[in-house]
C-alpha cells in the first residue's frame, strides 16, 4: 500500500471549450488538495473521422445527430490556452497534466509545457505509435485500461517498453518494431528504469457514469498480480466510495472527473463531482492510508489505557477459605482487569485456594 496516494482531479473537457472555465477548474482542484489537475490535448480533425458516431454517453438527447468530430471541435483548447493553464497551475501550486491523443500533442506537452508524466487514455491503449512515443519521452507513464483485455494490456506495455528502449539507445527509432524487437525490448525493459514503477496501470470502466455492478474493482488486484506494476484507478462511478475502496485495495494513483455542474451538457459532467464533492473526495482519500495501518495486529498505544477498564478479572463470588477447593459458584468475572485474567478461569476451578478471599475481592494469585 502506497502511503501517499496521488490524486488527479480530472477536469478533462468539462470546461466545454471555455478557457475561463478551465482556469476556474484549476483553482477548484488546487483548493481541494489534489496533487494534479488534468486536461485533454487533442485535435478533433486528427482524432476522429467525420463519419465517427457519438457514443451513447456523448449524446445530449436521443436525436443528437452530431458526429464525434463535431463534439470534439467544441471542446478543443489551443496551445496558447494550454500554456495559460500550465501557468495557472504553477501559480496555484498544483501539477499540470494533460492526456495527449496524438504524437504531436504529446511532443507539445513534453517539450513546451514540461508535463511531469504522460497519461494514455483507455481509448488509446491500442494506439501503438503513441505508446512508443510515450515510452520514448523517458517520463513516467500512466496507462488507463478501460475496455481492455489482459493480452491487450500486455501488448501495450511492450510498445511502451520499446519506446523506453529507443530513448536509451537499445533500439533505433528507425527500426521496424517487429514482434522480435518488441520481445527484446520487453526483456530489457528495466535496464534503465524500474519499469514496474515507471508505468502505472489504472483499472477503469469506460462508462459514464459507471454502475456499481460494472466497476469490478478487484480486477485492479488482478492487474497488479499479473504484471507486478504499480496500479491505480480511474473512477467513472458516482460519488467517491469506489475510489476509497480502490485505495484500500492498493491503488497508488486515482483520478476523478469534476465539474461545476453535473447536469451540464457535455460527455463527462454526469460522471463528475461538483467542487464540494471533490473536496470531500480528496479528504476521504487522504484518510485511507492512515486507516489501513501496518497490518500488524496488536494492542494500539491508544488502547492501552482501556485494557484495565473494559477487560475482566477473576473475582471471589463468595468467601473462600485458604485451601478450600474453588468451585464455579465461588468465582465470577468482573471489570476491571487489575486482578488475575479471566482467561485463567478453569485453571482455578477445582484447585485449592492459595489464600483466603472475601466476597468481591479480586483474585490475584
Amino acid at each position: 500500500m502506497n502511503d501517499d496516494v496521488f490524486v488527479i482531479a480530472e477536469a478533462g473537457v468539462n470546461h466545454n471549450g471555455s478557457l475561463t472555465t478551465a482556469m476556474e477548474l484549476v483553482d477548484v482542484a488546487a483548493s481541494a488538495g489534489a496533487n494534479a489537475v488534468k486536461f485533454q490535448t487533442f485535435s478533433a480533425d486528427s482524432l476522429a473521422l467525420e463519419s465517427a458516431a457519438l457514443a451513447d454517453y456523448q449524446r445530449t438527447s436521443d436525436d443528437d445527430a452530431r458526429s464525434q468530430r463535431d463534439l470534439l471541435r467544441q471542446l478543443e483548447l489551443s496551445h496558447e490556452e494550454f500554456r495559460a493553464l500550465r501557468d495557472r497551475c504553477d501559480a496555484q501550486g498544483i501539477q499540470f497534466l494533460s492526456t495527449a491523443f496524438d504524437v504531436p500533442g504529446l511532443e507539445f506537452l513534453v517539450a513546451e509545457l514540461g508535463i511531469p508524466m504522460v497519461k494514455i487514455a483507455s481509448g488509446d491503449l491500442t494506439f501503438a505509435p503513441l505508446l512508443v512515443a510515450a515510452g520514448r519521452t523517458g517520463l513516467p507513464v500512466i496507462l488507463s485500461t478501460g475496455m481492455a483485455e489482459v493480452p491487450e494490456i500486455a501488448r501495450a506495455l511492450r510498445f511502451i517498453a520499446a519506446g523506453v528502449a529507443q530513448a536509451n539507445g537499445l533500439v533505433s527509432p528507425s527500426t521496424r518494431l517487429t514482434e522480435e524487437i518488441l520481445e527484446e525490448a520487453w526483456q530489457r525493459r528495466s535496464e534503465h528504469v524500474d519499469f514496474a514503477e515507471h508505468v502505472t496501470i489504472l483499472h477503469c470502466t469506460t462508462e459514464y457514469p459507471a454502475a456499481d455492478e460494472h466497476l469490478n474493482l478487484r480486477a485492479m488486484q488482478t492487474i497488479a498480480s499479473i504484471f507486478g506494476h504499480r496500479v491505480g484507478y480511474s473512477d467513472h462511478s458516482l460519488g467517491s466510495l469506489a475510489s476509497v475502496i480502490a485505495v484500500g485495495l492498493g491503488a497508488a494513483v486515482v483520478e476523478k472527473h469534476f465539474t461545476f455542474d453535473v447536469h451540464a451538457d457535455g460527455p463527462d459532467h454526469a460522471a463528475s463531482l461538483d467542487p464540494d464533492g471533490l473536496r470531500a473526495y480528496v479528504s476521504d482519500l487522504r484518510r485511507v492510508p492512515a486507516m489501513l495501518g501496518s497490518a500488524e495486529k496488536r494492542c494500539q498505544p491508544v488502547e492501552e489505557g482501556n485494557r484495565a477498564v473494559v477487560r475482566r478479572s477473576l473475582v471471589a463470588a463468595a468467601d473462600i477459605a485458604e485451601g478450600e477447593t474453588v468451585t464455579e459458584a465461588a468465582i465470577a468475572c468482573f471489570r476491571p482487569a487489575s486482578g488475575r485474567t479471566s482467561f485463567d478461569y478453569w485453571e482455578i476451578v477445582g484447585e485449592p485456594a492459595t489464600r483466603a478471599y472475601r466476597r468481591g475481592e479480586l483474585i490475584d494469585d
